[in-house]
């Protein structure tokens, strides 16, 4: 397959690009944290992406979405990481509508999807609960009790788990950690008796919590996909939620590039614009060409997930990698290239650098999808 959008995919960017670059560009970002809002997004924005459909990118036609694939979500994506927009897009529309879609019952689609659709539900995907992404290491207990579970442990870094109206918590419900039989997935009621939310506000000025779950019930109905086995449905979520990260990684990585070549064509040093010094020009021919190998690599994973998202693995830690290294080189070139203002706050570029590094994060960085690489071929 061509390693380039569709006329219909290319509408929907066009699209994507008129509405974040209108209603939420980087100004928007710096305005949220600066007045603390306590959501950390804007929710008007948040319907808007909704009557656009961008919410329902993922979610199946019968539910009230487009039934479009992720090579759609990535370019949503792409252009929320140009503008740093605080949205729950990846949290809700990607991850969680991914996840019921393939492994929620039938009641639980019908419940849930049309919500996410809408814009009218907020969902938090509740995984790690260390400093690292380490899903095998899933130590929070589900223990039965009755005709369900009680869930006791605690997670942290629950993007958007502040404000959702819906958990999709991972608990071991048998075996010990580093195992990968035995990981429930569950749906939780945040006001569930048991539940304590603290809000985290990250470096980037993204908003995530930290959940601690004390004997929190929950019944047979609220298993996601299949006891004991939820890691197979996570391996599928957590690899769609890892190409929409490498593509907002592109998003971002391109936005800094070309700030950075326009300040080189504007700052003139020694009577002339640094642009025209050959090493500045070597630096950001070298960048460009990180950024053009890196959005080939995205796009090859994101068509990857739509194809078979069972054989997609390599394809998106080869993409999800590379993505965190072009973004921290971009980011750091563009802070150099900027000179002294480039580590004031009042100059954006700090934003990009400070979102990069908790892209970095999600869902992996680059010597976790090493690992993995070298685990799927043996070494």
């Amino acid at each position: 397959m061509a390693l380039v959008l569709t006329e219909e995919q290319s509408m929907l960017r066009d699209s994507a690009r008129g509405l974040i670059s209108d209603k939420a560009p980087v100004a928007h970002l710096r305005h949220l944290r600066d007045s603390r809002d306590a959501t950390g997004f804007s929710r008007d924005l948040w319907k808007s992406f909704a009557e656009m459909g961008f919410a329902g990118l993922l979610v199946p036609e019968e539910f009230g979405g487009s039934g479009l694939g992720c090579v759609e979500a990535g370019v949503v994506m792409e252009e929320i990481g140009r503008n740093l927009t605080p949205s729950p897009f990846l949290s809700t529309a990607v991850v969680a509508a991914s996840a019921l879609s393939r492994g929620g019952s039938k009641a639980q689609r019908g419940e849930y999807l049309p919500k996410i659709a809408a814009g009218d539900l907020v969902a938090a995907l509740a995984i790690d609960e260390g400093a690292k992404h380490r899903p095998l290491q899933t130590e929070m207990q589900a223990v039965r009790s009755g005709n369900g579970f009680k869930l006791n442990g605690a997670k942290a870094l629950v993007v958007d788990g502040h404000v959702a109206d819906l958990l999709i918590v991972a608990a071991r419900s048998a075996g010990h950690a580093g195992e990968r039989a035995g990981v429930t997935l569950f749906l939780v009621d945040p006001k569930s008796k048991g539940i304590a939310t603290e809000r985290t506000i990250m470096v980037d000025a993204h908003n995530a919590a930290r959940i601690n779950f004390d004997n929190v019930e929950v019944t047979a109905d609220s298993v996601l996909g299949e006891v004991d086995g939820g890691i197979a449905l996570l391996d599928g979520v957590l690899n769609i939620g890892r190409g929409a990260v490498a593509s907002e990684m592109v998003g971002l990585s391109e936005e800094v590039f070309g700030r950075t070549v326009a300040y080189l064509k504007e700052r003139k040093q020694f009577g002339k614009a640094i642009g025209e010094f050959q090493a500045l020009q070597h630096r950001a021919a070298e960048l460009y060409i990180d950024i053009e190998i890196t959005r080939a690599a995205v796009l090859k994973a994101l068509q990857a997930l739509d194809a078979d998202a069972a054989k997609a693995a390599t394809a998106v830690a080869v993409a999800k990698a590379r993505a965190g290294t072009t973004a921290t080189r971009a980011v750091q070139e563009g802070v150099q290239m900027h000179g002294g203002m480039g580590m004031t706050d009042q100059f954006d570029i700090g934003f990009f650098m400070k979102r990069a590094r908790v892209c970095e994060e999600l869902f992996g960085d680059a010597n976790f999808h090493a690992d993995q690489l070298a685990r799927s071929r043996g070494y």
